[in-house]
C-alpha cells in the first residue's frame, strides 16, 4: 500500500505536469488563432482572453491521455533506472500489481474524460461559437480592412484609408450599387463609425460629400452634409440565433434531438457518430496506459537503458492515436468506421489487460520472445 501510493502521487504530478504544459502549447496556439479576430475586431483582451480560454477544454480529449502515458513511462523508467522496480520485483510483485497504481490514475482521468467530452467540452465550445459570433456582428470593423476596397453584400463597396484604435473610420469612399436605389451613389467622408440598432448596423460617416447621377436628367447631383447614414446589409446585423453544429452539442443533446428541427432531422447521423466518439474516446487514455505499462513491466530489466522499449510504446500510441482519427474520419462514410474505432480502443484494453494478468504467464512468455525476437528486449 506505501508503494502504490508513493507511485500513484509520482504519476498525478507527472500527469498533471505534462497536461499543463500540453496545455499552454495549446493555449499559445490558439491564442494566435483568435487574436486577428480580436485585433481586426477592435475587440477587449478581455474578450480575447476569454475566447482563449473557452477553446482550450475540447482539446484535453488529446492531451490528458498522451499526458497520462507520458506520465507512466517516464515514471516508471525512472524507477526502473534507480533500482525501484527491481527491489518490488524481489519481494514476489506481479506486473498487474507493479501497474495497480496506474490502472487507478488511468480510471480517474477516464471519469474526467467522460466530464469533458459529455458536457464542458461541446458547453465551452458553444459558448466560443457564439461569443465570436457576436464579436463579427458588434465590433464589424472586422468587415472593413485598411486600404483596400472591402465588398459588403451585393452592391454596396466600402473603401477605409486607415482606422484608430478607437474604431473609427478615416477616409471612407463607399459606393452605394444597391438594387433598391434609384441610382447609384458614391459617398466621400472624413470619417465615420460603424453603430448597431434594432434594425441592423450602420456606418455613420461625417463631414463629407454625396454624388449620385440623376437617370431622369442625366445630370450629376452633389450634396455636401456634416453627417450621413448608410445602412448595412442584414448579413452584418447582430447575431441572432445560431445552428449549433454536433460537437457543441453535449451528449445528452446528442441523442435527444430537436426532431421539429429540419437541420436537426438532416444530420442525425452525424448527432450518433458524435455521440459514439463521445463515449469511445475517454477509453484511449486505459487503452494508451495498458501499452506504456506492458512495454515497460513484462520481461527482463536492463539497468542501462529502456529506450527501445519506450521507443515501442510511444510508436504504438502514435499508430494508434493515428488509426483512431482515421477511423472516426472513415465513419461518416461508412458504420465500418465506428467499428473500427471501437476495435481501436477495446482491443489494446482487453489485450493489455490479459497480459499484465498473473494468470496469463503463458501469453506474457509468447509476448517476451516476440520482443526479442524483433531485437526490442535482450
Amino acid at each position: 500500500m506505501v508503494f502504490d501510493r508513493y507511485l500513484f502521487k509520482s504519476l498525478g504530478i507527472a500527469t498533471l505536469f505534462i497536461s499543463v504544459t500540453l496545455a499552454l502549447v495549446i493555449f499559445l496556439t490558439q491564442s494566435l488563432r483568435q487574436l486577428e479576430l480580436v485585433v481586426d475586431a477592435g475587440a477587449s483582451g478581455g474578450l480575447f482572453l476569454l475566447l482563449t480560454l473557452l477553446a482550450l477544454p475540447r482539446f484535453f480529449e488529446i492531451i490528458l491521455p498522451i499526458a497520462l502515458m507520458a506520465a507512466i513511462v517516464f515514471t516508471y523508467n525512472r524507477m526502473i533506472m534507480d533500482s525501484e522496480l527491481l527491489v518490488m520485483r524481489a519481494m514476489g510483485a506481479s506486473p498487474r500489481a507493479l501497474a495497480r497504481p496506474a490502472l487507478y490514475m488511468a480510471g480517474i482521468v477516464t471519469v474526467i474524460l467522460l466530464v469533458m467530452t459529455s458536457w464542458l467540452g461541446p458547453v465551452t465550445l458553444s459558448n466560443m461559437q457564439s461569443l465570436r459570433s457576436t464579436i463579427k456582428a458588434q465590433y464589424s470593423t472586422l468587415l472593413f480592412r485598411e486600404g483596400v476596397f472591402n465588398s459588403v453584400g451585393k452592391g454596396l463597396t466600402i473603401f477605409v484609408r486607415d482606422r484608430a484604435p478607437g474604431g473609427d473610420l478615416h477616409g471612407l469612399m463607399i459606393y452605394d450599387g444597391r438594387p433598391e436605389n434609384k441610382a447609384p451613389v458614391t459617398v466621400v467622408a472624413k470619417r465615420g463609425v460603424l453603430v448597431s440598432t434594432d434594425q441592423g448596423q450602420q456606418v455613420v460617416v461625417y463631414d463629407g460629400s454625396r454624388q449620385a447621377y440623376d437617370l431622369d436628367t442625366g445630370n450629376l447631383t452633389r450634396l455636401d452634409f456634416a453627417r450621413y447614414t448608410i445602412d448595412l446589409p442584414e448579413g452584418s446585423s447582430p447575431a441572432g440565433p445560431r445552428w449549433r453544429e454536433p460537437d457543441e452539442r453535449t451528449l445528452w443533446e446528442l441523442f435527444n434531438p430537436d426532431m421539429k428541427s429540419e437541420a436537426d432531422k438532416t444530420y442525425r447521423r452525424d448527432f450518433i457518430l458524435e455521440a459514439n466518439r463521445r463515449l469511445v474516446s475517454p477509453l484511449l487514455a486505459p487503452a494508451f496506459a495498458l501499452i506504456g505499462l506492458v512495454s515497460l513491466l513484462l520481461g527482463p530489466v536492463d539497468r542501462r537503458g529502456m529506450g527501445r522499449r519506450i521507443a515501442l510504446a510511444v510508436f504504438s500510441v502514435s499508430m494508434l492515436e493515428g488509426l483512431y482519427i482515421t477511423a472516426f474520419n472513415f465513419s461518416k462514410h461508412s458504420v465500418m468506421g465506428l467499428v473500427a474505432m471501437y476495435l481501436l480502443v477495446l482491443v489494446p484494453l482487453i489485450g493489455g489487460t490479459w497480459l499484465l494478468h498473473p494468470s496469463s504467464e503463458a501469453a506474457q512468455q509468447r509476448f517476451i520472445r516476440l520482443l526479442q525476437r524483433r531485437r526490442i528486449l535482450p
